[in-house]
């Protein structure tokens, strides 16, 4: 159980929620596991399948609490709320923000700094930990370039030229990638990005990865109420989750590639568990994706300290914390949304 800005997690499994008057009780096999008052909260998140007293869903919705339902991996199952007040109000300010370019840019631009900046303390990181495995000039170099392109970012109010610059960033920080290869390097190399289809072993971890982390990221957004299709840097297009896309920038590089790196650093993963199809398509086997995502389920309860919120939470909840102050942002509970910024 963890409460993070008016909102309380349950990530513990098979626990029933219940109502105590004015206070919601966690219970597991008729066993009392925390009780909390309900008057301070805005919503509650619980993962898992066993689910709530009508009672509680009741006093719930008469006082406009929502009660999220996501299954134990992260998915979006369902969203209880009462008579539509607040969420109606977000979503109207979400379209408003999406439908104007220099409002869009103002916030894109934040998901922007978040994925460069991270992505500057990976090669800073990586300099530290492995000056001899690594070419620190290069790599110093890099960094150096990524802290210029923050900076026009930050004074950036065109949403083309805010794209142009994170691709100028991406480009600069990808032709470092292979380097952060420390194991395995004949069968795992990185030279370019290849997408659809995936041209060898690390695009195909990426690819998994990314996609894993949008629909993580897809689900937290439709937890807090907003609307995981209506971007601001990435536009509509039918079927494409563009505000999940947005929010994830910041996360691809700490979240995402640094948990591929891993897997093939400590060798968890290993050239068995990819196959090669005719047209060149590089796919994980069976085996690997298990293994993919059992580590995958396993880095989510790893703690770390978010940087705006100064409390410790898993990693598995960033990108609900990174959804909860987008809806702050947009509600004008926040003067800017504040990106994770990891160091």
């Amino acid at each position: 159980m963890k409460k993070l800005l008016n909102t309380l997690f349950i990530n513990q499994p098979d626990v029933y929620l219940s109502l105590d008057g004015d206070n919601i009780v966690l219970l597991k096999d008729q066993e009392q596991l925390g009780r909390l008052p309900l008057h301070n909260l805005e919503s509650i998140v619980s993962f898992g399948y066993t689910g709530s007293s009508p009672a509680l869903m009741g006093y719930c919705a008469d006082r406009n609490i929502s009660l999220v339902f996501f299954t134990m991996s992260g998915r979006f199952l369902a969203r209880v709320i009462g008579e539509s007040r607040g969420n109606v109000v977000l979503r109207k300010k979400q379209y408003r923000v999406s439908d104007d370019e220099v409002m869009s840019t103002k916030v894109a631009r934040n998901f922007i700094i978040g994925k460069i900046y991270n992505n500057k303390w990976i090669i800073e990181r990586m300099t530290r930990d492995y000056p001899l495995r690594v070419d620190v000039a290069q790599f110093k170099d890099v960094s150096k370039h990524l802290s210029s392109i923050i900076l026009e970012v930050r004074v950036c109010e065109d949403l083309e030229r805010l794209r142009g610059l994170e691709g100028q960033a991406a480009i600069s920080y990808n032709k470092l990638m292979g380097q952060m290869i420390l194991q395995q390097k004949e069968d795992f190399y990185f030279r370019s990005r290849s997408r659809r289809p995936p041209l060898d072993n690390v695009n195909a971890m990426l690819s998994f990865a990314y996609t894993l982390l949008a629909n993580d990221m897809a689900s937290a957004l439709e937890g807090v109420g907003l609307d995981a299709y209506v971007g601001f840097l990435h536009r509509d297009r039918p079927g494409r989750a563009s505000l999940a896309l947005d929010v994830m920038e910041e996360l691809r590089g700490v979240y995402a590639d640094r948990f591929v790196l891993a897997l093939i650093n400590k060798k968890v993963i290993n050239k068995e568990d990819f196959l090669k199809k005719e047209n060149g398509a590089v796919i994980m086997t069976d085996e690997g994706r298990k293994k993919f995502l059992t580590a995958w389920q396993n880095k989510k309860q790893e703690k770390i300290t978010h940087p705006f919120l100064g409390e410790k939470i898993p990693w598995g909840l960033v990108p609900h914390a990174q959804a909860l102050l987008l809806a702050r942002y947009l509600r004008n509970d926040l003067d800017e949304y504040p990106p994770f910024l990891w160091k």
